[in-house]
C-alpha cells in the first residue's frame, strides 16, 4: 500500500508555507514506515505527477481559503477536495488542480485523497506564519498522525 504525505506551499510567503512546516514537523517527529512517503511539494504543481504514480492514499496538507475564521482547521475528501482549490488561493494551487486532473486523466489520481489544511490570515511575503495559523500548526500535525493511524500506520518517535 503506497501512502503519500505531500506538504504545499512558499516558505517566503507567510500562511502559504503552513503544508510545508507540516511536512518537515512530522518528519522531525516520527519514523515513518516504508510505505509511506513524505513529500514537501513546495510550489511544484505538474512537477509532482511522477509522485502520484503507485500512491493508493493521497494526504494533501495545505493553506486554504475557506471563507471561515483565519486559524480554522479544515479536513476535505471527495468531490470537496477540487472545490477547496478553485479559488486559487496562490499560484502552486493552481497547479494542484491541474495535477489532480492530469493525475485522473493518466489513471494516476490514488482512490483516496485527504487534504488538511487550515484558513490563511495572511498570504505576503514573511518567513513566520500568522499567530492564528501558527496556534493550528500542532494541531494540523496531530491530525495528520492521527489520519495515518487510522489508514494503519504505525509512527514510531524519532
Amino acid at each position: 500500500m503506497g501512502i503519500l504525505v505531500m506538504g504545499l506551499g512558499n516558505l517566503l510567503m507567510g500562511d502559504d508555507a503552513l503544508g510545508v512546516h507540516v511536512v518537515r514537523r512530522l518528519q522531525e517527529r516520527y519514523v515513518f514506515p516504508q510505505e509511506v512517503r513524505l513529500v514537501d511539494g513546495g510550489t511544484l504543481g505538474l512537477d509532482l505527477l511522477p509522485q502520484l504514480e503507485g500512491v493508493e492514499r493521497l494526504l494533501i496538507v495545505d493553506a486554504l481559503d475557506m471563507q471561515t475564521a483565519a486559524g480554522t482547521i479544515v479536513r476535505l475528501t471527495g468531490e470537496e477536495v477540487p472545490r477547496a482549490f478553485a479559488g486559487k488561493l496562490s499560484v502552486h494551487q493552481m497547479g494542484l488542480q491541474d495535477l489532480l486532473a492530469v493525475a485522473e486523466l493518466q489513471g494516476h489520481l490514488p482512490p483516496e485523497v485527504v487534504v488538511w489544511g487550515v484558513q490563511v490570515a495572511a498570504i505576503e511575503p514573511g518567513l513566520e506564519l500568522s499567530p492564528a495559523v501558527g496556534r493550528a500548526l500542532e494541531q494540523v500535525v496531530d491530525a495528520v498522525a492521527d489520519e495515518l493511524a487510522t489508514w494503519g500506520v504505525s509512527l514510531a518517535a524519532a
